[in-house]
């Protein structure tokens, strides 16, 4: 038998960690990919025989800032299959947050998607399709919209069983 009160079910029980919500703020991204490419710049002038490979992460990162900056990422999967950069970019809020279809996919239709934390049972036919999304979005360990109330597992036990 699981003692209730162990370790591991007291972590089930927080929700998401200090490190997810920091690491979903805009600002927090964009300040530490500066303090980033503000090392590999340091390092640069100290380490000569590792030039080039500092040259290689300063854009890298360079590049990183001007998409988070800018808010714009693309799916690269869809962006190979369609060629389309127009088709394969993926919408994001205000604070960069990523759009999510009914399935727990990435979408780049507005119309289709919301905010994975928006999310809650009313939006689900069944408890399966609401099982599926909760699981796809990290379960209980990250269940922003609270999907899972008792923290068993179970996301919408409310909602019927068939779809």
């Amino acid at each position: 038998m699981s003692n209730p009160q162990s370790p591991q079910s007291k972590e089930v029980e927080k929700g998401p960690s200090k490190f997810k919500r920091v690491r979903g703020n805009r600002k927090f991204r964009l300040i530490l990919i500066a303090a980033l490419l503000i090392l590999v710049a340091i390092l640069f002038f100290f380490f000569e025989k590792f030039r080039l490979i500092l040259v290689v992460a300063f854009i890298a990162l360079l590049a990183a800032f001007g998409l988070e900056a800018t808010q714009n990422d693309w799916d690269l999967g869809k962006l190979f299959e369609t060629g389309s950069f127009q088709e394969s970019k993926i919408l994001r809020d205000q604070s960069g947050n990523i759009l999510y279809d009914i399935n727990g996919d990435i979408t780049t239709d507005a119309t289709k998607g919301k905010m994975a934390d928006e999310y809650n049972c009313d939006d689900f036919d069944s408890q399966p399709d609401a099982q599926r999304f909760f699981e796809k979005l990290g379960g209980t360990g990250n269940d922003l919209n609270r999907l899972d109330g008792d923290k068993d597992g179970r996301a919408c036990e409310s909602l019927p069983i068939g779809s």
